[in-house]
């Protein structure tokens, strides 16, 4: 049971829901013809999916306020290993739900350092997960003020489309919004022929959306992947919060950063890192997120929260996993 924050009149803290994953990290010697051999050159094993990623940046970024993780893991071995590195991270446990009926989500990375990375996925447990597991009563009581909710797109239940014509994620969505909780949506990287529709019917319920290149391109069908045109993306980000994003959409390349809030239109390219200076991309996307929306959270200026994003994922390039360059930055007290 969550403890109602007092005597703090002001909502803060940050639930991150959805797909919480085993990851292991291959780092290896080059990507292998069919039917080639790579050398798995090192391989690390840690928390995946932006849910994990964000709570544990916020926690490796030594946030003052409560981080709580929401999600669904199996009840063998792989979920006591979510568990104990959640609670090595320092963070609460309560909701972390189990299940006997699947297995916890898994996904190998195959890194080719300088280069790329590869994920092949497990759903496991992250496709039952659903409204039911999460208390947004709770969470409004605990004066919770963020609930980021990832990845739509790669949660079965919650992309159910209903009869009424949204997802089950945009009524989850509502029901927080209602309580006074605000709502920040990432999406996966992942095509279905059902991608944009998921996304469509969900928008309205959304104040924050963020996107990288491939997924903001499966969502609206403007090409964005052959090269990252701030112009196309600032056209994609616009067409998204035209379908209903209440504050903000934002989408990220390694090359580019866009954001069409309300008021304000934003776009920059971030600072280039030296190829020798990237040991894994891995999670880089999730450790924007985690800064962007720190910066939400303590109500900075919507350009402030993007370049405390930048330097957040600028950060996780020098480490192996999703979180261990974060470790290396602290918040700082006024927006940059």
């Amino acid at each position: 049971m969550l403890e109602p924050i007092q005597p703090k009149k002001v909502r803060q803290g940050i639930a991150c829901a959805g797909n919480w994953i085993l990851d292991t990290v291959h780092s290896i010697s080059h990507w292998p013809e069919k039917s080639g051999l790579a050398l798995i050159k090192t391989q690390h094993v840690d928390l995946g999916g932006g849910p994990a990623n964000v709570a544990l940046g916020l926690k490796a970024m030594d946030v003052s306020y409560p981080v709580i993780p929401i999600g669904l893991i199996g009840a063998g071995a792989l979920g006591d290993e979510v568990l104990r590195l959640s609670a090595e991270a320092g963070l609460p446990l309560d909701g972390l739900l189990r299940t006997t009926r699947a297995t916890t989500s898994q996904t190998h990375v195959m890194n080719v350092q300088g280069d790329s990375r590869t994920f092949f996925h497990h759903r496991g447990a992250n496709s039952l997960f659903d409204a039911a597991s999460v208390n947004i009563d709770e969470l409004s009581d605990a004066g919770i003020k963020l609930l980021y909710l990832g990845y739509l797109t790669l949660l079965d239940r919650l992309d159910e489309i209903l009869p009424e014509g949204k997802t089950r994620a945009a009524r989850l969505l509502s029901v927080a919004r209602a309580k006074g909780v605000r709502t920040c949506v990432d999406l996966a990287s992942f095509r279905s022929d059902t991608y944009s529709d998921i996304v469509s019917k969900t928008l309205p319920e959304i104040d924050f959306l963020f996107a990288n290149e491939l997924e903001a391109e499966a969502a609206t069908g403007i090409n964005l992947t052959q090269k990252s045109d701030p112009n196309e993306m600032m056209k994609a980000a616009r067409l998204l919060k035209s379908g209903g994003v209440n504050r903000a959409v934002i989408i990220h390349s390694p090359t580019q950063i866009v954001c069409c809030e309300t008021e304000v239109e934003i776009a920059f390219a971030p600072d280039p890192i030296p190829a020798e200076e990237i040991i894994s991309p891995v999670g880089a996307g999730d450790a924007f997120c985690s800064g962007v929306i720190h910066g939400l959270h303590e109500d900075w200026p919507i350009e402030s929260c993007l370049k405390f994003g930048e330097k957040a994922a600028a950060a996780c390039l020098s480490g192996h996993t999703a979180t261990d360059g974060l470790k290396t930055i602290s918040v700082p007290r006024i927006p940059p």
